[in-house]
């Protein structure tokens, strides 16, 4: 497998599939709860949107990575959820329509979030003789064709054929996140020279996405404990912010139709390798310390 091949081609392939089987799960009514009960929609929102991509900026300043890396953490920040942070909502007895709510809001907000943090980050990190400009219109609509038509189509298929929309979903809930890992596989392979150098690349980037993943955990759960959500909001709101969509930031850093910069994409790849099993661990650690059962 020669070149960016996984990063270019496999990986947007799998997150349409995995959008597709996002919009096999929503109806209209999923939307009009926001409506309804906007609360911890606009908290999760705000964190998600607002404070993580803030966090990503301030981590990156600091750490002293090249200048490649630290806009490869804030690209990470700008791709908020997916069907992963949905799954691990579902296993942790967690609100799911207000995940998927989330996840699906954003995936129309990032249209317009991800040309406009990724530029900013470009001229902040990177000097004139090293720029590099991002197609905003372009990643617009690559970002639409990857995200919005595949959640649309899988709504339509669950409005007009239900059961077979259940018997979809069920195949993919679990089937994407196999494909998912490996895809990433592929993509650790292009990306690992198999040299100690390229080994301590990732060991110099990890603490700072560690970092990254696991404040932006606290930061969801200390903002839902402040509005005084119940415990089910808590742990959705600490996964929503703390899970960003890896696969869409490598796809974005690395794919050739848009940034196509290896270095970029080395964060979200590092990033992509622990955080399903963070975050599991941090929403049962919530729940015991808590003393919350699912009934």
């Amino acid at each position: 497998m020669g070149g960016s091949f996984a990063s270019t081609y496999l990986l947007p392939v799998v997150i349409g599939i995995i959008m597709f089987n996002l919009g096999l799960g929503l109806r209209l009514q999923d939307f009009r709860r926001i409506v309804h009960n906007p609360g911890s929609f606009f908290v999760g929102l705000f964190s998600q949107m607002v404070l993580l991509p803030l966090l990503a900026f301030g981590i990156a300043g600091i750490s002293g990575l090249s200048p490649e890396v630290k806009v490869g953490i804030v690209i990470i920040a700008a791709c908020p959820g997916g069907a992963v942070s949905n799954l691990i909502t579902y296993y942790l007895k967690g609100n799911v329509p207000l995940s998927i709510s989330l996840t699906s809001v954003n995936s129309f907000i990032i249209l317009i979030s991800i040309p406009i943090i990724v530029h900013i980050a470009l001229n902040t990190f990177l000097s004139d003789s090293a720029y590099i400009q991002m197609p905003v219109m372009y990643t617009i609509s690559r970002v639409f064709l990857m995200i919005i038509i595949p959640v649309i189509i899988g709504m339509i298929v669950r409005a007009r054929t239900p059961k077979r929309a259940d018997k979809l979903e069920g195949i993919l809930k679990y089937g994407t996140v196999v494909l998912l890992a490996v895809v990433y596989s592929f993509v650790i392979f292009e990306k690992n020279d198999g040299s100690m150098t390229s080994f301590s690349r990732y060991l110099e980037i990890a603490p700072y996405v560690f970092a990254m993943n696991v404040i932006g955990m606290f930061i969801g759960y200390f903002a839902a404990r402040l509005f005084r959500f119940n415990m089910a909001k808590q742990i959705t709101l600490s996964v929503e912010v703390g899970i960003q969509n890896s696969a869409l930031a490598i796809t974005i850093a690395g794919g050739a139709a848009f940034l196509g910069s290896h270095e970029m994409a080395l964060p979200a790849v590092v990033y992509g390798m622990f955080t399903f099993f963070n975050a599991v661990i941090f929403g049962l650690i919530i729940r015991k310390w808590l003393g919350y059962y699912s009934k």
